[in-house]
């Protein structure tokens, strides 16, 4: 069936089989575009030995990429919001091609991370913008739909490693890069002009019926700012495992292996958990879907205090990945419940650079209490109270008297 056949007035209704015919879309080019937060983790030992410079200084491109992609989110986000989701995504296309030849050809190292910084603009725009997009096309089964698209970062990270590491050790990490920025630009472009329609007002404000009713009684910009602070809080405890559990599976005495191999557990069933945790807001609505992972992450957390273990840790991190995959989707829900349509794009780029930014704090953070204290338990307490604080906003918004009352109403 082709995207052709699928455009009439009726097929393009919220949850019709265009809708589907979209997310599919939306799903491939964000696991294409997605290969920017995950190729320098791979190249890293080759660029700091041609560039003969230590390991910090060439992590300093990968401070620069998470810097484009926090910013781009809110630009890409905006684009999409004015000229469509086709615009942002050719864009974006255009900027990870830019930033991979770039960096391929880069001769400093001032060089190659100015060319991750536009490299994490281009691919800020295959996640927030695409999941928003995706949300306006569905009603029934948002959540659903949502967590799919979502997944397409988590599933870059489980494709693109091997890939990279293949033509990394055969034909070297430039040619590598700039082979990279030559294949999205021509996978990507091609697909985000099958992404060129728009649904009309009249679609947006039918699937977007039961904002009204979930009122908070608090402006537009004041909850805005109430989840991008409830942002940063669940991802620097979000961070504590996700950037430490390799160094301290070794300070255990496991072995950094082991540690790799946590990892790669807990962003396998992040995937599930981002597909599940969809199913639960079809049913609950965001709110209770943020809630619900959020204590669920803490409980994680406390976890990790109490057992060491090797089977124990395995164990943690599955449940880790499995409890806090759904909480960054689930705010793409709340954005499209709780805001007008035409502006998702935008408030739901702040929320995630706020999320990124809360990564990066939380990974500093969780590494500055193991120095001054010795030890990673005091930064999983740590984490767990930036959780509680994700927790608590999340549970004063669903008890606001603005939202009870309004939902009486109707």
């Amino acid at each position: 069936m082709t995207p052709t056949a699928l455009t009439g007035p009726a097929l393009r209704a919220p949850d019709s089989a265009y809708a589907w015919w979209r997310l599919a879309l939306a799903t491939l080019i964000s696991t294409v575009s997605g290969v920017g937060m995950w190729s320098f983790v791979v190249s890293l030992p080759d660029v700091q030995s041609d560039f003969g410079v230590a390991r910090a200084d060439a992590s300093l491109a990968f401070t620069l990429l998470m810097v484009g992609f926090a910013l781009g989110s809110v630009v890409m986000g905006r684009v999409a919001d004015r000229f469509g989701i086709a615009a942002a995504v050719a864009l974006g296309a255009v900027a990870i091609a830019l930033g991979y030849i770039g960096a391929g050809s880069a001769r400093t190292l001032a060089q190659f991370a100015a060319a991750h910084a536009l490299l994490g603009l281009g691919t800020s725009a295959g996640f927030g913008p695409l999941v928003s997009d995706v949300s306006h096309w569905f009603v029934r089964r948002r959540g659903i739909a949502v967590g799919i698209c979502a997944s397409g970062n988590y599933l870059a990270g489980t494709v693109w490693p091997p890939v990279v590491q293949h033509f990394v050790s055969g034909e070297g990490w430039r040619t590598t890069h700039i082979g990279i920025g030559l294949f999205c630009v021509a996978m990507v472009l091609p697909l985000a002009l099958l992404l060129r329609g728009r649904p009309t007002l009249a679609e947006l404000e039918t699937g977007n019926h039961h904002a009204a009713a979930n009122a908070v009684g608090l402006s537009p910009t004041a909850l805005n700012l109430v989840l991008a602070v409830a942002g940063v809080a669940c991802c620097v405890a979000m961070a504590m495992p996700q950037v430490h559990l390799v160094a301290y599976c070794g300070d255990l005495g496991y072995g950094v292996a082991r540690g790799a191999d946590m990892l790669s557990i807990m962003m396998a069933f992040g995937i599930v958990s981002r597909v599940g945790s969809g199913f639960i807001a079809d049913r609950v609505g965001g709110l209770r879907t943020l809630l619900l992972g959020s204590f669920l992450q803490g409980v994680a957390l406390l976890l990790y205090v109490l057992f060491d273990g090797l089977t124990s840790l395995y164990v943690i991190s599955a449940l880790f990945g499995l409890f806090q995959g759904g909480i960054v989707p689930s705010y793409a829900i709340i954005v499209r419940e709780y805001f007008s349509p035409q502006e998702t794009g935008t408030r739901l780029g702040i929320i995630l650079m706020a999320t990124l930014f809360g990564m990066a704090l939380g990974g500093w953070l969780s590494g500055l209490i193991f120095d001054v204290t010795g030890s990673y338990r005091a930064a999983f307490l740590n984490g767990m109270a930036w959780n509680f604080v994700n927790v608590a906003i999340a549970i004063w918004l669903i008890a606001r008297p603005g939202r009870r009352a309004t939902a009486a109403a109707v």
